[in-house]
């Protein structure tokens, strides 16, 4: 037996198709006590207020045949049923059907297909998006901090709250170091375009998935970004928040994989964020390897909060619609995840003599 169209709909359909049914009902619901009586049905044909909403001749149709229970009124299971009753649309659909699919056009779906616009119809201001300002706001305080303490110390790192924050891999057993890098910042305009990023990435993100979600990538990232600088950059100091900045650059990614088809113009949007990221890894790896240009800039941390933030993003952002495959790929990006901090965290723990050689090698 061929599914039918109620079968054919995912949850989400349902329930605006139910919304919208309902927010009709309620207009003709005059008196609000859950029926629509003759009268008002009398007063809804006399009234201009509605005639965009249902013709004078479907309403008279509704008003004779709808009424199941032969009580003189229409609750909102009637309405329903009257409009997705196979008998009842085979009887006057060429009234109320036409009408109602000239009222809300319905796009074509199919079992693999969803309608897409939902992500975008999830933006919200509440609760407020505030992680990534209170969070670049502790940064400012920070800055401003080591700086009235210690004049021009932030262009160097060496202030008060710099020393103590600073990821340093001879102090690799402060482990509070691989995350409160983060607040670190050498110079006004390093902490300027990292606000400045986290600001316009994270905020939107925070809309539709909620600020703790957002800052547990954040977190995610920068941690990533120190473990991954201890292996690759042994003897580097680490600081600034763009392990962080990098994990919602990809979470976006992420949001877009897993929300592909409730989105407006996915290609368009991921083909802007991977062009973004590429080009920037790349410019990075060929300043580095091809050019040997030392610029102080952690490429591993960027390049590992990158990677954070694409595999906790497709883990913990919202899916509005899971699928067979986005299931596959949560698992995927879980264990991958996992898997290479667990390498990180036990490379730090159990390879001391790498970290030695390392240090020699610095002092040479």
């Amino acid at each position: 037996m061929p599914p039918t169209e109620a079968n054919s709909e995912t949850p989400l359909q349902l329930q605006r198709k139910n919304e919208y049914y309902r927010s009709i009902f309620n207009k003709y619901d005059a008196d609000h006590d859950g029926f629509i009586n003759v009268q008002e049905f009398n007063v809804l044909i006399e009234s201009r207020e509605y005639e965009h909403d249902i013709p004078k001749h479907v309403v008279r149709k509704i008003h004779q045949m709808a009424d199941q229970n032969r009580d003189n009124r229409i609750d909102f299971n009637e309405f329903v049923d009257m409009v997705n009753n196979p008998d009842l649309q085979y009887f006057f659909g060429h009234y109320v059907t036409r009408y109602v699919q000239l009222v809300v056009p319905r796009r074509p779906t199919t079992a693999t297909t969803e309608i897409d616009g939902l992500y975008e119809e999830q933006y919200s201001c509440y609760p407020p998006a505030v992680g990534m300002i209170i969070l670049s706001l502790i940064e400012i305080i920070f800055f401003c901090v080591d700086e009235a303490v210690e004049a021009n110390s932030t262009r160097s790192a060496t202030g008060p709250i710099s020393s103590v924050f600073i990821y340093d891999p001879n102090k690799r057993s402060e482990v509070w170091r691989f995350i409160t890098y983060m607040f670190v910042h050498v110079g006004a305009f390093h902490l300027f375009v990292n606000l400045l990023i986290q600001i316009i990435l994270g905020i939107p993100l925070e809309m539709v998935h909620k600020w703790w979600r957002v800052l547990l990538i954040y977190f995610a990232g920068v941690l990533a970004g120190s473990l991954a600088t201890s292996i690759v950059d042994p003897t580097v100091r680490l600081a600034g928040a763009s392990g962080g900045v990098y994990s919602l650059i990809t979470a976006h990614i992420a949001c877009i994989i897993m929300n592909w088809r409730e989105m407006s113009f996915p290609v368009v949007q991921l083909f802007l964020f991977v062009v973004v990221t590429a080009s920037d890894v790349g410019t990075a790896i060929y300043n580095r390897y091809v050019l040997n240009l030392d610029e102080n800039i952690g490429y591993a941390a960027h390049f590992a909060g990158g990677v954070a933030g694409l595999l906790v993003g497709i883990n913990i952002l919202r899916n509005l619609e899971v699928t067979k495959a986005e299931r596959i790929v949560w698992w995927v990006s879980i264990l991958t995840y996992c898997f290479l901090m667990i390498v990180a965290i036990v490379w730090n723990l159990a390879w001391q003599d790498y970290f030695v050689q390392a240090k020699n090698r610095e002092t040479v």
